[in-house]
């Protein structure tokens, strides 16, 4: 017998196996992040426990909710905003339906002057199904009417540009997030809410993101989230003027 006839024939088996070892694995995944969006759709126990760990507040507490951006985001905080009390909430692959509902725990009850609210990405990527613009400027409206009622300004962050989802391909979602992020602006002009626009300085000429802020054409890397920082910061002290 071909010595390396069987080498190759090994080698094939091997990769069969590892390949049917990683598919075993991803559907593990994929059934325990289901039971859990069918016992705790929206989270809501993710951050109960650092809830009810934070000292009450004080000074100019700011909460930001958000996605898997956001929660990326939080571990700089103290190297990017050093000395202020800002509070990460982001939970990776949110949609905004989802922080709506966990809107009143994680933003409300942390008595936070200011909400920084950066989502819509992964509606437009339909992570939690179909979703038009309008169901999520539906979701916004309703996340920055529940602050404004409790006396906490609101942030309104535009979604970072984005030319192709890599988990799902061919969306277009460019023209989608503009026009989003159109909206946005329009609506904090006429609700006495602060537009931050992230969008205009991150875009490429193909309104995607640019190489040089992000490892996956949607999620900033650390550069990024060093030339986002300077507008949060600007557009929190505009907030707090209001």
């Amino acid at each position: 017998m071909d010595v390396s006839m069987t080498r190759r024939s090994r080698s094939r088996n091997v990769s069969k196996l590892a390949v049917v070892l990683l598919a075993l694995s991803a559907s593990q995944t994929l059934a325990q992040g289901d039971d859990r969006l069918r016992s705790d759709w929206a989270w809501l126990n993710r951050y109960r426990v650092e809830n009810a760990a934070l000292p009450p507040a004080s000074g100019d507490r700011v909460v930001f909710m958000g996605n898997s951006i956001t929660e990326g985001w939080a571990p700089l905080f103290p190297t990017l905003f050093p000395g202020r009390p800002y509070i990460g909430r982001g939970i990776s692959g949110q949609t905004t339906p989802q922080m709506l509902v966990r809107f009143r725990q994680d933003v409300v009850a942390l008595k936070p002057k200011v909400v920084v609210i950066l989502a819509g990405t992964n509606d437009i990527a339909g992570n939690t199904g179909p979703s038009t613009i309008e169901m999520i400027e539906d979701n916004l409206m309703s996340m920055s009417e529940i602050a404004t009622a409790n006396g906490i300004r609101v942030v309104l962050a535009s979604v970072l540009p984005v030319d192709d989802y890599p988990w799902k391909r061919g969306l277009e979602p460019a023209p989608k997030i503009i026009a989003l992020n159109g909206w946005m602006k329009q609506y904090a002009t006429t609700h006495g809410a602060v537009y931050l626009d992230f969008h205009s300085p991150m875009q490429n000429e193909r309104h995607g993101m640019k190489r040089e802020l992000t490892y996956d054409g949607v999620h900033p890397n650390e550069a990024g989230y060093r030339a986002m920082a300077p507008l949060a910061e600007r557009a929190i002290g505009e907030a707090l003027m209001k």
